[in-house]
């Protein structure tokens, strides 16, 4: 896998959601504790609050996580995200996207609407081997 692998995670809380659950997921899902989010307290439309939490983790922590996330995906998806990977590669970054309320079950669905957002990165030097790259990352189980 990558040398040099970083993730972003990131969530949008809306006032109706319960983010102490989202936490408990990831706690649960990946072993990541709530310390490691950080929060930021935004105003929606109709000056609703949202909550972003944020988490960034590196190197070790990073291949550790993604080999979790990727057994949690179910293998169709993983080979639809495969077939479409350019539309989710921006600036040699990959871009995923799960639903919010499949994590807190227990579940990675890939998602568009109200999904946990998560920001791969690693550098890659030739821009023509981005994708071959990347679907590297997406097959490769230690």
């Amino acid at each position: 896998m990558a040398e040099k692998l970083e993730i972003t995670i990131e969530v949008i809380v809306h006032a109706t959601e319960d983010d102490e659950k989202i936490l408990k997921a990831f706690f649960k899902q990946f072993n990541i504790s709530k310390d490691e989010f950080s929060r930021q307290n935004l105003t929606g439309h109709f000056e609703n609050p949202i909550t972003l939490l944020r988490a960034k983790i590196k190197k070790n922590d990073a291949r550790n996580f993604l080999q979790r996330l990727l057994s949690k995906i179910p293998e169709n998806q993983i080979s639809e995200i495969i077939e479409d990977i350019e539309n989710h590669i921006q600036d040699s970054t990959l871009y995923l996207r799960f639903g919010k309320q499949d994590l807190i079950k227990g579940k990675m669905i890939v998602q568009e609407k109200d999904a946990v957002k998560f920001k791969i990165f690693t550098p890659i030097y030739k821009k023509n081997d981005i994708i071959k790259n990347y679907v590297k990352l997406l097959t490769e189980t230690e």
